[in-house]
């Protein structure tokens, strides 16, 4: 009998193929339609090994999903950038592969990310998130958070909604 293995951890620089191939296929599953094509092919290429690699020795913790021996998804966080958000931490990014959405990995790796920045002295996440990525909205929703703020980010001339989510 063989087991299946789910960690969540820190990563490490050996990690950085696998989570630039884990963001490829996530944010091209989810913002295929919404981003224009230009925007999310410039971001696609700009996050490539090299620069996961230097991410991952920065500032900004990043955790894993490994599942069984894959990179089945990411979170990146830190300190809220948002001045008027009084959350002290932020999710900058929480994202799985398509192939491992819908079964609760998100959950974890979202509760995970969460009990990360509590340990590390934060009260409060906060995470923003484009209003036309609706199962991420259904997603963030489902996990208690609240819509408190909205802004705007533009892409090749698109404009486009996000929502602030917090939890105290």
């Amino acid at each position: 009998m063989s087991m299946l293995t789910i960690d969540i951890r820190r990563a490490e620089p050996q990690d950085a193929e696998a989570i630039a191939e884990a963001h490829r296929a996530a944010w091209s599953h989810a913002y295929t339609g919404i981003l224009p094509y230009t925007s999310l092919r410039v971001m696609l290429e700009r996050r490539n090994v090299g620069w996961w690699r230097r991410a991952i020795r920065g500032a900004t913790s990043i955790l894993v999903l490994d599942v069984g021996g894959t990179i089945a998804g990411y979170a990146t966080l830190g300190l809220n950038r948002a001045r008027s958000l009084p959350q002290e931490g932020e999710i900058y990014e929480l994202y799985l592969r398509p192939e491992f959405q819908g079964v609760g990995l998100g959950k974890r790796l979202f509760t995970e990310a969460r009990q990360l920045l509590a340990s590390l002295g934060c009260e409060g996440v906060a995470l923003w998130c484009l209003e036309e990525n609706h199962p991420a909205v259904d997603f963030y929703r489902l996990q208690g958070g609240t819509d408190v703020a909205e802004g705007h980010e533009t892409f090749d001339g698109k404009t486009l909604k996000k929502i602030a989510f917090v939890w105290n």
